[in-house]
């Protein structure tokens, strides 16, 4: 699984352009609009199907103001149980759906996009606890379920280790969505651990968060 979110968390780093030197003239093309178009007809078909879903990933981002350029896919977290149903909802409408190697998500296609529609994030098996937390928000006016900001920081602090430790890739939007996220709930979650641990500590220093775990601005954050 952390390879996984390892990729949730590269893939956020190159959308909002922390990405620097040789690796930054390799980034793949803007595909904004492309991704934007994909996730709200798959968003649609969910929706219409009845099925329980939440949006994440990079577009979540965009969804909750972050100033970012799609380059990858669109993520959707979705229960393990409803992976089937869910896949004939998509084949039925003409996409095409596979299970890829890894256990955690099945991928789909749709207009030329990749679509991920996983079962676990921040190391948490998505239930329906996880997806009632979800904010219905615009995505490029369309409307659908949105992981939360704090579960969207939640996933990002999750993916560090000592093998995989980027603060750049995650510092941009716990900046941008500081106000929107439940930090002592975060601090409480993941503060034994070492890298997290570190992050928010950054935090701190760099006063974005006060140290019993407020954002500067004084917010009380998003309930977990």
């Amino acid at each position: 699984m952390s390879s996984g979110l390892e990729r949730l968390e590269t893939d956020l780093a190159m959308d909002v352009g922390v990405v620097a030197g040789p690796a930054a003239a390799r980034l793949p093309e803007d595909r904004t609009q492309p991704i934007l178009d994909a996730a709200k007809q798959v968003g649609s078909l969910l929706k219409a199907a009845g099925h329980r879903f939440a949006l994440a990933g990079g577009v979540a981002a965009y969804a909750h103001g972050v100033p970012l350029s799609l380059r990858h896919d669109a993520d959707f977290c979705i229960i393990r149980a409803d992976a089937e149903d869910v896949a004939d909802t998509l084949r039925k409408e003409g996409l095409t759906v596979f299970v890829p190697p890894e256990d955690w998500l099945i991928k789909a296609q749709c207009r030329g996009e990749q679509i991920d529609l996983i079962f676990e994030l921040a190391q948490q098996a998505v239930d329906e606890e996880f997806l009632a937390r979800a904010e219905e928000l615009s995505v490029d006016s369309v409307r659908m379920p949105v992981i939360g900001a704090t579960d969207l920081i939640g996933s990002l602090l999750a993916a560090f280790s000592e093998h995989h430790c980027d603060f750049g890739a995650v510092l941009p939007l716990a900046r941008h969505l500081r106000e929107k996220v439940d930090w002592p709930g975060l601090r409480a979650r993941f503060g034994a651990q070492p890298m997290p641990d570190a992050f928010l500590y950054l935090l701190e220093r760099l006063d974005v968060i006060d140290p019993d775990g407020r954002d500067r601005r004084g917010s009380g954050g998003e309930a977990s």
